[in-house]
């Protein structure tokens, strides 16, 4: 098997993973913003423990000279609100103690709240994570598994996305966190983990997906996950991505249902641009779903039953019996059947790009 020459290895040095988890899209916080927001809230109870105190500060006893001022209400409201308690000054008349009782008390516990809300808040987080992941598990039916999100898995979710699968309905797999992270913020469940290992696959639920789409950087690692992927699900449509010609065929004994070759299509559409520049544009705007004319897979309408190829509304381009493609031209191909599917070019509306990942 050959494999490409210096190929983009696996990632950095400082992106190795060591184990598989899941990362599900989140809403990002602000830390600065969440401690700015905590201090303002405590200094905020602080200060109306202080006014509390002060407005009934004849109620209130000084050890050392028998006086309560404003620094004295607010000595008094630190060490209450921080439990510490030097007793040297106390509330002796009744209305201090009842307000010490009914409000001092619980400001004194929504202060301590504020203050352990970093810790409190991690713990909540991880419940809530915790009950997305079960909560995604078991919602997860049919999806599709897209193992790398490079130029090549990136591309072929957009086209997936285009023509109207759901972004809760894909599932990335990747060995580099950054590239997991930029998924995330595209919106998409990402698992950080070896794509050609079975415990990472089961984790992205790839034995009840309906499709598999495999766009690795290294032909040698599209074949194991094509092996592993197939053997957790029989019934899947596996396509894989290589950059080799010859590798090709062994993509195919691996359990890839179709298999596309990166290098040579890029190659082919080089040659079509230069014998014909406007023919290599339409045939980019065709692969490029979602803008312009795209190749749209459908199947035929009763009121197309019948027909021939060339009085269908849309443009024809070939025909789907059973296992057979027929060209648009081939006598077979009309009149058209209502089991038949056809492979039309329509005109698409636009698709909103994707965040492109971080580059190191």
């Amino acid at each position: 098997m050959k494999l490409p020459s210096r190929d983009v290895m696996a990632r950095h040095a400082d992106e190795k993973v060591t184990g598989s988890r899941i990362a599900l899209p989140r809403r990002t916080v602000d830390p600065l913003r969440q401690v700015g927001r905590r201090l303002l809230m405590a200094l905020g109870v602080l200060f109306l423990t202080v006014l509390i105190v002060y407005a009934d500060r004849d109620g209130y006893h000084d050890n050392a000279n028998g006086t309560v001022d404003f620094l004295d209400c607010a000595y008094y409201a630190t060490v209450t609100l921080s439990t510490t308690g030097y007793g040297d000054i106390v509330p002796y008349s009744d209305s201090a103690r009842l307000v010490n009782i009914l409000v001092i008390t619980p400001l004194r516990v929504l202060f301590l709240i504020i203050l352990v809300g970093t810790t409190l808040e991690v713990l909540t987080e991880r419940t809530r994570e915790e009950f997305r992941l079960k909560h995604w598990r078991s919602n997860l039916r049919d999806h599709t598994v897209i193992v790398g999100f490079g130029t090549k898995g990136r591309s072929a979710i957009q086209t997936l996305c285009a023509t109207g699968l759901r972004k809760d309905q894909i599932v990335i797999v990747d060995p580099s966190g950054k590239v997991i992270e930029a998924a995330n913020l595209d919106g998409f469940v990402g698992v950080v983990g070896d794509g050609t290992r079975s415990d990472v696959l089961l984790r992205a639920e790839v034995q009840r997906a309906r499709q598999i789409v495999i766009a690795t950087q290294r032909d040698d690692t599209a074949v194991l996950v094509t092996l592993t992927a197939r053997q957790l699900n029989r019934g899947a449509k596996i396509v894989a991505a290589v950059r080799e010609e010859e590798n090709a065929p062994l993509l195919r004994q691996s359990g890839a249902d179709a298999v596309i070759t990166s290098a040579s299509a890029a190659g082919r559409l080089l040659g079509l641009s230069v014998l014909s520049p406007s023919a290599g544009t339409v045939m980019e705007d065709l692969i490029q779903q979602g803008s312009g004319l795209d190749l749209v897979e459908r199947p035929v309408t009763k009121a197309e039953a019948g027909r021939s190829v060339r009085e269908t509304d849309d443009l024809v381009v070939s025909v789907l019996r059973g296992h057979r493609l027929l060209g648009y031209d081939d006598p077979a191909a009309s009149p058209l059947q209502l089991t038949d599917r056809v492979i039309t070019i329509v005109r698409a509306a636009p698709v909103t790009p994707l965040t492109t990942p971080p580059q190191d």
